[in-house]
């Protein structure tokens, strides 16, 4: 399922043009993921990571000031929020799915040298990330997060 376009129309303090990556959804299918991606496309990349139950637009205020200061700002909507792809069935969320979604999304856009920003849910989603793909990112900011032991959690 997709929220219509006209739902994000008018936003305050949100002028940012939408970005779609497809993914794979896991089960031999395509989602399509939307992210903000604002500054240089060669300025070093800072992935912020939303929490539930928001969307990027919780990184609004940040966004001008980190591109101001020469960074490439990627701000993804987590599958299920704002204007990226909802599945319908409430068994398709699962922490093993998320992961799997975002991973996919930071490798087909083939972000590196990533500074993440991950705050609540995001926080969680994206450790994981990095913990499987150490080389793509240089710096880890957490807020407001935590991660699970990881015990009988499935890789996929």
């Amino acid at each position: 399922m997709r929220t219509p376009d006209e739902r994000f129309q008018n936003l305050e303090n949100f002028p940012y043009e939408p970005h779609y990556q497809e993914i794979d959804d896991g089960q031999g299918g395509q989602l399509r993921m939307h992210y903000v991606d604002e500054g240089p496309s060669d300025a070093p990349v800072i992935l912020c990571v939303h929490g539930q139950p928001t969307w990027s637009f919780s990184f609004r205020k940040m966004i001008p000031p980190l591109v101001a200061a020469g960074y490439r700002v990627i701000a993804p909507d987590i599958v299920g929020f704002g204007r990226s792809d909802k599945p319908s069935e409430r068994s398709d969320y699962t922490y093993a799915r998320h992961v799997h979604w975002m991973h996919d999304f930071v490798r087909r856009t083939d972000l590196t040298n990533i500074t993440l920003v991950c705050q609540d849910w995001g926080g969680p989603i994206t450790l994981r990330i990095v913990a499987a793909d150490p080389d793509r990112f240089a710096r880890v900011v957490v807020s407001n997060t935590g991660l699970a032991d990881a015990r009988n959690i499935p890789e996929e």
